[in-house]
């Protein structure tokens, strides 16, 4: 027998009484563990009868040791049949254990946060805010693409602000080498923006074989603070200078980039562009519309167990953004002069609207009946499947698993929903 309370702050209590019959099962198990652990003379492991066991060890000890089955199998009964969304395990509290007499034990357990008011989806109306691509951008992409296949010409001249110099350079301060001031072959783009102002300015005109002494001021945000803000003392060796040669944009130059002529490659670059605008405007017409409807509804309050899951997941995928961008997450938050922690502190709104966004779309998939038919499943497994090299057994095996099934049956679930959501909101 249990009884269910519900709590503030998503939680559930569920206060459990098992009578002494109803634990035989149970106790049994624990005495074949029991033998099995610790044999008894004349009996081989695990075989000991309960009564020889409990004349051995007691009938607490075998108490003991079955009560963590006791409360495993009676709370997922009570879980599934009172159809909880419990979050995380729960915590026990054993009230009464005494042989022979009733087992009394107590569960409090998050839970997920419930929808209080749904939003009225046909009154939620969101305007795509379309924009075409300009001829301006179009030739933006083109001079992109010609920079980006420039050749580079050593020239035995002065250098010029639309040049590439590779010089050996060393920092110092008050005549002292810092660490990691030293730098080899390094390459400087004479026209793009430097990490330090003035460095370019400063080695235009530079020749091969220069060498150049001058001081400039980091800045004073710079990421190690015991130069940010000072001046430093530079040392240049021009290594060589190389002219940037554009190619021009010809029919030949459209062939090399796979289109007939100049004529088809400006047609597919606007093309490309139109779509990715396309996209940017339906992607943000979408992320307006689910605000909208989460403004129009209530939800109970999001556990902490569940915010701190999303803050940590944001913070990891930052994290993983910043590190592929080939900056160090210390040096990021440095930067941005915040702790670990004061940027999961930022996230916890956040958090807390991604959570209950999700909430919505698991509500509206239900209101409206909405479901993927295993079959669909199937195929969408098979699809993954098929793209995973054989050798990858682990990662197959993964994908095959029930708990994978389930995964890829909700992400289908709530596409599909969010599909007949902006049908009936975005316009």
């Amino acid at each position: 027998m249990y009884t269910v309370t519900k709590l503030p702050k998503s939680e559930v209590k569920i206060a459990f009484e098992i009578s002494w019959e109803e634990s035989a099962p149970y106790r049994e198990e624990a005495v074949v563990e029991i033998s099995k652990a610790k044999p008894l003379p004349g009996f081989r492991p695990g075989k000991a009868t309960y009564a020889d066991v409990s004349r051995l060890v007691g009938e607490m000890k075998i108490l003991e040791t079955a009560i963590e089955r006791i409360v495993r199998s009676f709370y997922v009964k009570a879980v599934v049949g009172e159809k909880l969304e419990t979050v995380g395990s729960p915590a026990v509290s054993v009230d009464q254990l005494t042989p022979g007499q009733e087992i009394k034990f107590t569960t409090h357990t998050p839970i997920a946060p419930e929808i209080t008011k749904m939003p009225v989806v046909k009154d939620c109306k969101v305007e795509k805010k379309l924009k075409a691509a300009t001829d301006k951008e179009v030739e933006d992409a083109l001079q992109e693409m010609r920079r980006m296949r420039r050749t580079e010409v050593r020239v035995d001249r002065p250098a010029t602000m639309e040049d590439l110099v590779i010089v050996d350079m060393e920092l110092s301060r008050e005549h002292v080498a810092l660490e990691g001031g030293t730098g080899r072959d390094y390459r400087i783009y004479l026209s793009e923006p430097q990490y330090l102002a003035g460095l370019a300015e400063k080695l235009n005109g530079i020749k091969e074989g220069e060498e150049r002494t001058f001081v400039l001021p980091f800045p004073e945000d710079y990421l190690q603070k015991h130069i940010a803000g000072k001046d430093v003392d530079f040392k240049v060796n021009a290594k060589s200078v190389h002219a940037l040669e554009m190619p021009e944009l010809t029919d030949e130059f459209a062939k090399g980039v796979g289109v007939e002529n100049m004529e088809a490659l400006n047609t597919k670059l606007r093309e490309n562009m139109q779509k990715e605008l396309d996209q940017r405007s339906s992607d943000a017409a979408e992320i307006e519309m689910l605000e909208k409807l989460v403004e129009q509804s209530s939800f109970s309050e999001v556990p902490e167990i569940l915010i701190n899951e999303e803050v940590r997941r944001m913070q990891q995928e930052l994290q993983r953004n910043i590190e592929e961008q080939g900056m160090k997450w210390e040096d990021y938050l440095s930067s941005i002069k915040k702790t670990e922690a004061d940027l999961k502190l930022d996230f916890v709104q956040q958090a807390i609207r991604r959570i209950q966004t999700a909430v919505l779309i698991k509500a509206l998939a239900k209101q409206q009946d909405i479901d993927v038919a295993d079959e669909e499943v199937d195929a969408e497994l098979d699809r993954i499947l098929e793209n995973l090299p054989p050798h990858e057994t682990e990662t197959r095996s993964h994908v095959s698993s029930p708990d994978y099934r389930d995964y890829v049956k909700v992400t289908m679930r709530n596409r599909r929903t969010l599909d007949w959501v902006k049908n009936e909101c975005i316009k």
